[in-house]
């Protein structure tokens, strides 16, 4: 078995920290115990690893996190406890404890491994909104019941269940017998019969990794392509952008297609379902857009069509990050509508409103010879046909 790295404030949950470790010690891991305690260091707790070694790892030094200042303290010790485990060349899994503090202080180092290494994080706020914890990452949370402040009837059995989830993660590793190389692709619903068409003239000779692009999957997908675990992209489905650049619920942020100019990995786009922004159900669309073209798409999800000006705005956007990539790329531009709703005789169907989208993006691109526009909807098997060529094309150069 590999080592369990146990991770909490030990200057006040070390009685915690201690029974988790022992348990996973039980099950015949080596464990290794990190103290990120920002009061200062936490002498005789039984950390095998005190705080004082983890802030080191701060750029600024162990003195940027032992300000006397709890909330600087805990952001800095969150910047050095990523550091910290990730010199590590022994690490096979993390556990971590804690209310709210030391959440804050573990998830981001947590979130920074790799995809695959096993990450448990027992917290008193796992039964929130546990979207700025876990990212994109695969961060299994679990709500603590009570707080993490002592043993109790309760405590110990939750504790308990979170030792030997990592130390069977740890223990029974997952063998990944598939050496293909890894293609991501983005779909939405009104882009499925596009992206399941373009998996089939894949054909077997890549693993093709499929991301829901609701915010998180476009984050996911991207995280895996910095951790080099994608080797090529079609990113058919852009929306997120839309959600970013109008105001919906599903964007993934800013940084959207960073990782693909950072790592310059063969790229193909699109505009799949930049007709649309995404919001909850219809009550929660926000006021200013009262009066626009709302889509049902079920009882939690509303769409509104994007409007010229607004898909200018997108086309901009993409411009921009289009540029900013230098490996090889690709973005095709579906003439014919660039969802299952944005087709002739469908709610979303607005010709100018893409001509708007397809011309801010030729118009501001500094190399227009990697913009090809295909006279088809994206759904079109002609479309499918002329993704794959395109992905084949830039896998050459």
């Amino acid at each position: 078995m590999g080592t369990a790295y146990v991770i909490g404030t030990h200057d006040t949950k070390s009685d915690e920290l201690g029974y988790v470790a022992d348990l996973i010690a039980a099950a015949g891991a080596a464990v290794r115990r990190v103290d990120v305690s920002t009061a200062g260091d936490a002498a005789g707790t039984g950390a095998d690893v005190r705080a004082a070694e983890v802030a080191a790892h701060h750029p600024d030094g162990a003195d940027a996190v032992f300000t006397g200042d709890r909330g600087s303290g805990v952001g800095a010790m969150a910047v050095a406890l990523e550091r910290y485990l990730l010199s590590r060349d022994d690490l096979d899994g993390v556990i971590g404890l804690g209310g709210s503090g030391g959440t804050a202080i573990v998830t981001p180092a947590l979130q920074a491994l790799p995809v695959g290494v096993p990450k448990v994080m027992v917290s008193t706020v796992a039964s929130g909104d546990t979207a700025p914890y876990v990212g994109a990452s695969d961060i299994a949370m679990l709500y603590s019941v009570t707080d993490v402040a002592g043993l109790n009837r309760i405590s110990r059995v939750v504790l308990g269940n979170a030792a030997h989830m990592l130390a069977g993660a740890v223990a029974a590793t997952v063998p990944v017998a598939d050496d293909r190389p890894a293609a991501g692709l983005t779909m939405f619903g009104v882009t499925t019969p596009c992206v399941t068409a373009v998996r089939e003239r894949l054909g077997d000779d890549v693993d093709p990794l499929v991301f829901h692009a609701t915010g998180t999957g476009g984050r996911a997908m991207e995280k895996l392509v910095d951790d080099g675990l994608i080797t090529s992209v079609l990113d058919l489905t852009t929306t997120e952008i839309a959600d970013l650049v109008v105001g919906g619920i599903m964007a993934a942020g800013p940084d959207r297609l960073d990782a693909i100019a950072r790592t310059r990995v063969p790229y193909v786009g699109s505009c799949g379902a930049l007709d649309m922004v995404n919001f909850g159900s219809r009550d929660s669309v926000p006021e200013r857009f009262a009066g626009r073209l709302l889509y049902e798409h079920n009882a939690q999800v509303t769409l509104m069509r994007t409007t010229p000006e607004e898909n200018a705005e997108i086309g901009r956007f993409v411009a921009g990050k289009i540029d900013a990539c230098t490996g090889p790329l690709m973005f095709l531009l579906p003439t014919g509508g660039v969802s299952l709703l944005d087709a002739p005789d469908q709610p979303f169907w607005d010709p100018d409103a893409d001509e708007a989208l397809f011309t801010a993006i030729e118009q501001h691109v500094l190399r227009p010879e990697r913009i090809m526009r295909v006279p088809h909807n994206i759904n079109d098997p002609e479309f499918a046909d002329a993704a794959v060529a395109a992905w084949r094309e830039v896998l050459a150069q």
